[in-house]
């Protein structure tokens, strides 16, 4: 590159001191420069030759012309693009801070509360675009740039631009539009009529990354993992990173919907979810529900009323165990619902399931309930109720099963006194 660099340098050094390389991708290097009229500094993407040739200026300049009308407080801004010495160039403000690639390669899982403060940031970024008719297509931590907590996406409208530009010569050459760990499976399909639910996608599958350490769906190559995205069934996110709630985990399954029409509609609804989530308890009743699954509430709802039968605790108040007609249950302990499906996938729906009966029997002022941190290390150890009562100190436990296949789910809960 030190040949195009140094011509870079000569057409440029009437408005731009070309200082050093930031780094450098597929398709294009970037520079560290000095805005010479403002005194700042920026960074220049130059696009690599062979990109540029196949490609041609006028129609890249006149798509990238429209990504620069963006004006949004989490868009890196585009200050100017051009062709110089027979190279294709944008410039962007410079960013003191580091990108979402290099915080997931030195840390690997986000704290929570970080990832999805990134993520609703983006998410706004998003619909901001989507509504003046920009959609991203390369959303990846690489485009994530984090400064002072702030995130910013680059390179909107630059996967539009190559594509609408030069995208099948890109092909002939060996460029790839888009990053496999990350492409919606239409997108995968080449379809031409995407939209802003592809980036919702793409922006699912970092949020997945950013908190259980990995993409969705990895693989031995870019067609193997651009498979794995249009047939297999999102990775549960509890199975590897239990802290994760179940209105997280919903939302960024949603938001991975095979099928565009299945996943939020807008950006706005994901960043909207997501907020809810953290407002909300685990699979409380209030905010972000798991009855927004459809059928998923019916059953937990009879799940309630079968344990609340039981203990004859449905729609009673405080009165009640006071009278002292429930006085022998005031503390209760629900040990996690038992996976019968035979799919591992499935366990993150018994865990919700478990969440959500926790959190509604918890509203019964007078009866005591057991954490679920408390209980959840039982889950496999193979005591007996009775034992785990004695070990928690409660008066009752509550264990049971869930058999989901296909849309039809079977429940099972018992209540075991202790003895």
């Amino acid at each position: 590159m030190s040949d195009p660099l140094t011509s870079l340098q000569r057409a440029l050094s009437d408005r731009y001191a070309i200082e050093r390389e930031l780094g450098r991708g597929g398709m294009a290097t970037v520079f560290l420069a000095q805005d010479l009229k403002h005194r700042r500094p920026v960074a220049v993407k130059v696009l690599r030759p062979d990109v540029g040739r196949a490609l041609g200026s006028d129609r890249f300049l006149k798509e990238i012309d429209l990504a620069s009308r963006l004006q949004h407080p989490h868009i890196l801004g585009l200050l100017d693009s051009g062709a110089a010495a027979d190279l294709l160039y944008y410039v962007m403000p410079f960013v003191e801070g580091e990108s979402l690639r290099q915080w997931l390669e030195r840390e690997k899982q986000l704290p929570l509360d970080q990832a999805l403060v990134i993520a609703k940031q983006v998410a706004d970024a998003l619909d901001y675009a989507h509504r003046h008719g920009v959609v991203h297509r390369d959303i990846k931590p690489e485009n994530i740039l984090l400064s002072e907590g702030h995130a910013l996406v680059a390179d909107f409208g630059i996967a539009k631009a190559l594509e609408t530009a030069g995208g099948e010569r890109l092909t002939e050459t060996g460029m790839a539009l888009g990053t496999p760990y990350y492409m919606s499976p239409e997108q995968a399909t080449a379809s031409r009529s995407l939209d802003g639910r592809s980036d919702i996608y793409a922006l699912g599958c970092v949020i997945y990354e950013m908190l259980a350490g990995t993409p969705p769906f990895t693989g031995p190559s870019g067609q193997a993992i651009l498979a794995r995205h249009s047939v297999d069934p999102v990775p549960s996110l509890r199975t590897v990173r239990s802290t994760v709630s179940p209105g997280v985990e919903w939302a960024v399954t949603k938001a991975m919907a095979k099928v565009p029409a299945d996943r939020f509609a807008t950006a706005a609804e994901l960043a909207k979810a997501l907020a809810d989530s953290e407002r909300a308890p685990w699979g409380s009743n209030r905010g972000l529900r798991l009855r927004r699954m459809g059928w998923v509430g019916a059953v937990l709802a009879a799940m309630l009323l079968t344990v609340g039968a039981v203990l004859g605790i449905r729609n009673h108040s405080r009165a009640a165990f006071a009278s002292g007609r429930l006085h022998q249950i005031r503390s209760l302990a629900v040990l996690p619902l038992e996976n019968l499906s035979g799919d591992s996938s499935q366990v993150f729906f018994a865990d919700g399931m478990t969440d959500q009966l926790i959190t509604d029997l918890a509203q019964i002022g007078a009866l005591r309930l057991i954490s679920r941190s408390s209980v959840m290390r039982y889950r496999g150890e193979g005591k007996s109720a009775t034992e785990v009562a004695a070990e928690l100190q409660v008066d009752a436990i509550v264990g049971g099963s869930v058999q989901r296949v296909g849309n039809k789910v079977r429940i099972t809960a018992n209540l075991i006194p202790r003895q």
